[in-house]
């Protein structure tokens, strides 16, 4: 028997990454599949791609808030946009590898935090001294997490899978892959679960 799976490719900078995250557990769970989470840098894919922000577009930028909102109303999350956004998130995606690597069962909790800080009540993770006080108040020890931020092989690791991602055809955050199948977005959950289900 086969095991069916979804790759998730995602970086905290991402509004549209935050709704998917709300919602893959459960579509994952309805339909018997493994998240498999891949943390990526989203500016590395973009400068791979020639891609931007959609915020980055004046005309777009009111019409993707209100969409984003409109997601979250029917989704039934809190958000709420991040007056400090972009925000660099470098350190905070090698600090989602180097867990996923060395403590995988403190990963849930991390991302959990880091969303929840980002998103739902926005603080300037632009700060270290921010990101520090969002991790102690989760429970991590943010100076060992720093260190296993600034690990060579945790910088590798993310480095790979985010030419991993460019590779296989991603060029924004959240992506998707059900087998060889890509979904771009957080609109096109619906898409995922009828794959799951096919």
């Amino acid at each position: 028997m086969t095991t069916k799976s979804v790759d998730f490719y995602f970086d905290f900078g991402s509004p549209a990454a935050y709704l998917a995250y709300t919602q893959l557990p459960h579509v994952c769970a309805d339909t018997g599949a493994t998240l498999v989470w891949k943390p990526m840098l989203l500016g590395g894919v973009f400068q791979a791609t020639g891609n931007h922000s959609p915020a980055e577009i004046p005309a777009k930028r009111p019409y993707l808030n209100e969409d984003l909102k409109r997601f979250a109303r029917r989704y039934g999350v809190p958000f709420q946009h991040n007056p400090h956004f972009p925000i660099n998130t470098l350190l905070l995606m090698r600090g989602a590898t180097g867990l996923q690597m060395r403590e995988p069962e403190r990963f849930g909790a991390y991302v959990d935090a880091v969303f929840h800080a980002m998103w739902v009540e926005p603080r300037n993770l632009n700060d270290p001294a921010c990101i520090g006080a969002v991790l102690q108040e989760a429970g991590f020890d943010a100076a060992q997490l720093l260190a296993l931020a600034n690990a060579q092989d945790v910088k590798d690791l993310l480095k790979a899978h985010t030419q991993e991602a460019v590779q296989r055809g991603v060029f924004g955050a959240p992506t998707m892959f059900v087998g060889g199948r890509m979904f771009w977005g957080q609109d096109r959950l619906d898409f995922v679960r009828e794959a799951l289900q096919a």
